[in-house]
């Protein structure tokens, strides 16, 4: 994987995740296209399940929910990008700051493309911490506000500490702090940083940023050539089917 491309961090997997994406026949994040799908599965006797197509399941993981706070453009549109993002990873801050406004602006605005965002922390406390922040700004509909203001040139650099976390969301104009605070800490922000890791770690995520587009993997922080000649072939492939 390109060092210039992608920040990585050790991962503790259970050995049932790890299990999980071998049975799923996954598809290998070290290049921005999947590896060919063909019989090359080795099951493990009875145990292992019926390959399908990965592909396809993987294309399967965009939610497409209409009410999805972390997300932004139409629930049917023909492409979806997913992306697994650290706030504490570099690169991340890199595509979102110099790449991902160019694709809301030229795909997202047509109707092209959807952008769904996971939470994956892969830099400890800090990174979890202005996860459940990203979802509890989210909850207030700024969402896009906080992931701006925390991607924004030196933001990682002042960490992600409580008192920070709050900063931003104050800059990102969460209209209720005292909610913002509470939603961060609670049940549900941590369920759904949960939801969000385990995917990850079901399908071989082990660096950020990775995304799917319609099921298809991109590692890394690629240029926005190669991300616009890859939404350019999932839109005429999702017009034949």
């Amino acid at each position: 994987m390109p060092s210039s491309k992608t920040s990585t961090k050790p991962l503790l997997i259970s050995a049932g995740v790890a299990l999980a994406a071998i049975t799923l026949g996954i598809v290998s994040w070290q290049a921005t296209a999947p590896a060919e799908s063909g019989s090359s599965g080795s099951g493990s006797g009875a145990v292992a399940a019926p390959r399908t197509d990965p592909a396809a399941e993987l294309k399967a993981l965009a939610r497409r929910d209409s009410g999805d706070k972390l997300a932004v453009g139409r629930a049917d549109a023909p492409v979806v990008l997913i992306e697994y993002s650290d706030f504490k990873c570099g690169y991340c801050g890199k595509f979102a700051r110099d790449t991902e406004p160019e694709l809301v602006k030229k795909y997202v605005a047509d109707g092209t493309l959807r952008i769904e965002w996971r939470n994956f922390p892969i830099f400890g406390a800090e990174s979890e911490a202005a996860a459940k922040a990203a979802w509890a700004a989210g909850q207030q509909d700024r969402f896009d506000a906080f992931h701006a203001a925390a991607y924004a040139d030196g933001s990682k650099d002042k960490g992600f500490a409580g008192p920070r976390l709050v900063e931003l969301a104050r800059e990102a104009g969460v209209p209720d702090l005292e909610r913002f605070t509470a939603d961060m800490a609670g049940e549900q922000a941590a369920a759904a940083l949960k939801k969000d890791q385990e995917e990850g770690y079901r399908i071989g995520v082990t660096s950020t940023p990775s995304f799917l587009l319609n099921g298809k993997p991109i590692a890394g922080a690629q240029s926005l050539d190669t991300f616009t000649a890859a939404i350019a072939r999932a839109k005429a492939e999702a017009a034949k089917q």
